[in-house]
């Protein structure tokens, strides 16, 4: 018996959202990385084709393969009526159909289903695209967002992003970049692209820089699945890609207790630790149990190993804030950075006191990459707050309010501000 159509408009949207990357991967394995325009569309039709059809003839036992034949079928008839078939792409197409039909469901998962999406992510990071094209393709190809999500979650015009995004697709045509792993030297160095690229996209859902959310927690989600893939991939699982799914994971722990239930931004000193999510947790310590094997270390690892020393205390009080901040001395070296200096100057102050850590935090003041970035005042207001110093942390705090931020965090120095006048 058909089912209604809102249940089928659910299942096609998870569908959608879970298993297009998979079905786009692989039909660009097929038909070249030079028709990925045709293939995101031929995938949207198919789902389309599924909305009509299945509340009237049911869903099929096997709605991905289906999905995935009514895809295929759209990109040949079009490619035939552009005369660009060739006999290469169907004796692909047969190889591919004789694997496929003796799989009896389709996921993310599954063996060379996995390894296309992870040569997707590695195409889409080529270093033939421009750095802020990569980015941009890999979540609109490799994680199935729209523009107008990308657009949000980099605080950036959505014709800006679409531009970008069609620049990136011409480099893949015209240069005939290719849909396979690099190997050798080139895949290490590819590698580091692509997590780089994961890394950008968890630190955009963690702390939104503007907007009604805190948090995208979509994105995180989406950069801890792609992480995994990438970790459990052969030709990449190294250890500095299960450093940086831990400290992703380890993070994301932390989001039931970053706000309470009225929408306020929590402290980590403030938080109900008790929230924190215990099954992420145990995942972020296995990977960076796995993280360890051989000689390698990464910032992926120092800043992994951070994050352990925050999820193991049992308190704000009881952290290791001594082992922290011998981790960011490694950080700065490995990663110099006036961001990684600020967070140092803040884990030292745990243990020298907040004047200490205003003298060291000052003089960052003068970082060109710091000027608009909120959280340097924030802190300094903190600080001033802990040394006895109301009027320097109001002043601060006005600073803050005088950048660019997201709506809670916007909401959170006021009320801090005005507890202070």
């Amino acid at each position: 018996m058909p089912a209604p159509a809102e249940s089928i408009g659910r299942l096609v949207g998870h569908l959608f959202r879970h298993q297009a990357v998979m079905m786009t991967s692989v039909l660009t394995r097929i038909f070249g990385p030079g028709n990925l325009d045709l293939v995101e569309e031929v995938v949207q039709d198919a789902m389309v084709r599924a909305l009509e059809v299945w509340p009237y003839t049911g869903v099929p036992d096997r709605p991905i393969p289906w999905l995935v034949q009514a895809a295929k079928n759209r990109a040949i008839n079009v490619l035939r009526r552009q005369r660009l078939w060739s006999e290469k792409v169907e004796d692909d197409l047969s190889a591919w159909q004789a694997e496929f039909a003796g799989a009896p469901e389709v996921t993310l998962h599954a063996g060379h289903f996995r390894d296309d999406v992870v040569a997707m992510l590695f195409m889409c990071c080529h270093p033939d695209i421009p750095g802020d094209g990569r980015a941009a393709l890999a979540l609109k190809a490799v994680a199935g967002f729209s523009v107008g999500e990308i657009a949000r979650a980099f605080l950036a015009e959505e014709s800006t992003v679409a531009q970008r995004i069609v620049r990136a697709k011409r480099r893949i045509r015209d240069q005939g970049l290719a849909f396979e792993m690099p190997g050798g030297t080139e895949l290490h160095a590819r590698l580091d692209t692509v997590l780089e690229v994961l890394y950008l996209w968890f630190n955009e859902g963690y702390l939104a820089h503007a907007g009604p959310d805190l948090m995208r927690i979509d994105l995180c989600e989406e950069a801890i699945r792609l992480g995994c893939l990438v970790a459990e991939c052969p030709a990449t699982d190294r250890p500095r890609s299960h450093a940086l799914v831990s400290l992703m994971a380890l993070q994301a722990a932390r989001f039931p207790a970053r706000m309470d239930s009225e929408g306020n931004i929590l402290l980590l000193r403030d938080q109900e630790r008790s929230l924190w999510d215990a099954r992420l947790l145990r995942f972020g310590f296995d990977h960076l149990e796995q993280s360890s094997s051989g000689d390698e270390v990464s910032p992926f690892h120092v800043e992994a190993g951070i994050a352990s020393c925050h999820a193991a205390a049992a308190s704000y009080e009881e952290t290791d804030w001594r082992r922290i901040v011998e981790l960011y001395d490694e950080l700065l070296r490995l990663k110099p950075s006036p961001l990684i200096a600020l967070n140092r100057a803040v884990a030292a102050s745990r243990l020298t006191g907040p004047r200490a850590a205003i003298e060291a935090i000052e003089p960052l003041q003068e970082e060109v990459r710091l000027r608009r970035y909120h959280l340097l005042p924030a802190v300094l207001a903190d600080l001033w707050v802990e040394a006895g110093d109301r009027f320097e942390a109001a002043r601060f705090y006005r600073q803050a309010l005088a950048q660019p931020c997201s709506d809670p965090e916007r909401r959170f120095l006021t009320q801090r501000l005005a507890l202070l006048e």
